[in-house]
Parts: structure tokens; sequence; C-alpha cells
């Protein structure tokens, strides 16, 4: 049995035992299965490696022993692979990658944005303008490349594409395309044939997620002008809901949380949808809506029935509201950043904030609080950080470190 073959099996057989595959996680819900909370909590975190990797706000993925991360030196984007205990780097692939930012997005630099996704041996990366490439996991060769620049004749949206590839079934998901001329599309993880494509709408900059709500298997998203919910099977488009923010900028990665959806957006408050189907026709109907709290680029979690996030009010202020209700059950002090990246484990939330704060809010108290604060890296940390056994990994401008809880 050759070794490669040994090597792929591995990571299948630990990516399918949830470590951090893809954007937000086993499940894109930011929730990690795997994760071991510490019974008393260090006064600091042990740094047991930090390397230089490159800039952009694409997060790591884990699977076995392996750590994968898409990032920017000079102008190329770069793939690399590292291993988990010791950092150190085990392959790469770059290639030229010619990107100008808008004039409002100097500051978050040419990207990439996009968190990769791992799947069956498979490393799938997507680029800030648009290029998917699919890559053997173990050797980094690639396998295929597509561009959605060649599918839509249009690059990426106004700052560059963000949504993060999603793999389901065998298929890679991934929004493609510009403000107003992209969509959804599907294509073979193995050989990279197009499946199905839906074309409604440009891409947001929100990722996908897939969920299975009445009889339907669903890729739910926020779209450059909406919120769509498609058909897994071959892209057909089941309903929508009109939904715009401020200068196009539909952000927010949906949740499910038992039968409704959680949605969010810039000046848009929190609401939930619940879905229903009747006389050939598909519902959304708003069951809650929070106006005290509202999602700017920070996504939410759930933590024992309460939904978490950052709202970009009053300078940035954690929130925690009833999931069923939408009843707000509590509110952190004012000014606590511009953005924040939130995690979940045994009833910590994790949330890392621009300034490289790592928060710990303890979801498991009669009212959550603040457990815990620690430095999370030296530089403005715009990824999302990543829970696996007892470590905690981050990225920040130009570095990954990997934080042990000892």
């Amino acid at each position: 049995m050759k070794a490669s073959f040994v090597l792929s099996l591995l990571l299948l057989t630990t990516a399918l035992a949830q470590d951090w595959p893809q954007w937000r996680g086993p499940n894109r819900d930011g929730a990690a299965a795997n994760f071991t909370a510490p019974k008393a909590w260090p006064d600091q975190l042990k740094s047991k490696w930090k390397i230089t990797v490159g800039v952009g706000h694409a997060s790591p993925v884990v699977a076995g022993q392996r750590v994968f991360l898409h990032s920017r030196v000079a102008e190329n984007e770069i793939a690399q692979a590292f291993d988990l205990d010791t950092g150190k780097q085990l392959w790469q692939d770059n290639y030229p990658v010619a990107y100008t930012m808008n004039g409002a997005a100097q500051g978050h630099g040419k990207g990439p944005k996009s968190t990769p996704v791992i799947a069956d041996g498979r490393l799938f990366t997507l680029g800030i303008t648009g290029v998917l490439t699919g890559y053997d996991a173990t050797s980094g060769k690639r396998l295929w490349r597509k561009e959605g620049k060649a599918l839509f004749g249009a690059e990426s949206p106004t700052f560059g594409t963000a949504a993060s590839p999603i793999v389901d079934r065998g298929l890679v998901i991934v929004a493609l395309g510009t403000d107003d001329k992209g969509g959804i599309v599907a294509f073979d993880a193995a050989t990279g044939t197009e499946k199905w494509r839906w074309s409604g709408d440009g891409p947001g900059y929100a990722t996908p997620i897939v969920v299975e709500l009445v009889g339907k298997r669903q890729i739910v998203t926020q779209s450059s002008h909406k919120i769509i919910g498609l058909w897994a099977d071959n892209g057909g488009l089941l309903w929508e809901i009109p939904f715009e923010t401020e200068y196009v900028q539909n952000i927010v990665t949906p949740l499910q949380h038992k039968d409704l959806l959680i949605f969010s957006g810039l000046n848009k408050g929190v609401f939930a949808v619940r879905l229903g189907y009747a006389n050939n026709q598909w519902t959304t109907t708003e069951m809650w809506r929070n106006k005290e709290a509202s999602l700017y680029m920070s996504s939410p979690v759930l933590a024992n029935g309460v939904l978490y996030g950052l709202s970009h009010r009053n300078k940035g202020q954690f929130f925690a509201l009833n999931a069923d209700t939408g009843k707000t059950v509590w509110m952190s002090d004012p000014r606590q950043g511009e953005n924040a990246l939130l995690a979940q484990a045994n009833g910590f939330v994790w949330a890392l904030t621009t300034d490289a704060e790592l928060v710990v809010i303890n979801a498991n108290a009669k009212l959550p609080n603040v457990a815990k604060k620690y430095k999370g890296a030296d530089s403005a940390t715009w990824a999302h950080p990543a829970l696996v056994g007892n470590r905690v990994l981050v990225k920040d401008v130009n570095s990954l470190t990997a934080w042990g809880l000892e």
C-alpha cells in the first residue's frame, strides 16, 4: 500500500472525526467538537510554534496532523501545508495574482480572504480574484483550476472574493463573479467538471452553509442582493428574500438553530426565519427580530441554545440572545473592537478581535461573562481562529501561531 494513499486515508479519517477542515470548523457553525477546555484557565497561553506565512485573511484549516493555509507573498498567492506539532512546512504551491484593491478596502490588503476547505484528501483554495484550485492534500500537486472571470466574464466583487468554498457530497460549491454578474457554481471535487450553476445574483461575502429543512437539502447563503436557498442536488432556486446592506456588503454566514435560519447584516438587526412549503410554494416567515444587536463582518455562534455575536453598534459590543425568541440575554461593555471571529467549545465562546485579543466568554454561567482574555498575536487579526485538541491556531498579519492551553 503506497504511503501517499495511507496519508490521504488518514487525512480523510481525521477530517471525518472533526478537526477544523473548513471555514468556521466541522459544521461551518463555529463549534469545535474535539476541543479540550482546561480545568483551570492559565494566566497566559503557551506558544508551541510561530512561523511566517504571508498576508491575507484566510483562516488555517486542519486535517490529521496537517495545517493548511492560503496566503499571499508579494504578488503571489501561496497554498501551504505544515506539520501540526512543529509548524514545519511540508509543501507549498504559488502562482502570480495581480489585484488592485478598492480604495475603501486598502486597510484589508490584497487577500486572499477565503478560507480553504479540505475533504477526501483534497484541498481547495479560492483566491481574491476568484481562482479556485484543487490540490492533492498529501503532495500539494495541483489537480485542477477554475476561474470566475472565465465563467462569468467578471473577476470578483467590489472588495474581492471572500466567500469560502464548501464541499458537499463530492461537490465543491463556490460563489463566483462580481456584485451584479455571477452566482453559485458546483464542481466535481475530483475532476473540476461543472455540475450545476445558479446565476440569479452576484456573490456576497458570506460563506454558504448546507442544511436539511422541509425535506430538502439546501445551500443557504447571502448573495449580493438577496438571501437564498438553493436545492443542493441541482442548484435550483427554492426561495429568496430581498436583502441589501449599505455599500453592497452582505457578509454574515447564516446559522441554523433547530428549524430556524438566523441572519444579520449591517444595520439590519438579527432575525430568524422559518421555512415552509405548501401548495407548491415556499414561504419564509420571520419568527423574531432583535434590533438591539446587528452584525457587520462577524458571524455568530450558538452555545446552550443562546446566540453569541459581536454587534457593530456601540463601537463593538458582544451580545447573547435567546435563539428561540431573539430576546436579549446579555450585553458586554461597549468598545470591544471593529470585528471579532467567534468559535464555541464546551460552553465557552472564543472571540478573536481585530486587535489580537482572545476573549473567552463563559456561556455555562447563569449570566454569560468574560472568563479570560489573552494576547493572541502581535499584529491585527482578521482570520478565524482554529480550535483543535488543546490548541488555538491564530493567523495575524504575516504569521501563524499555535497556542497551547497548558
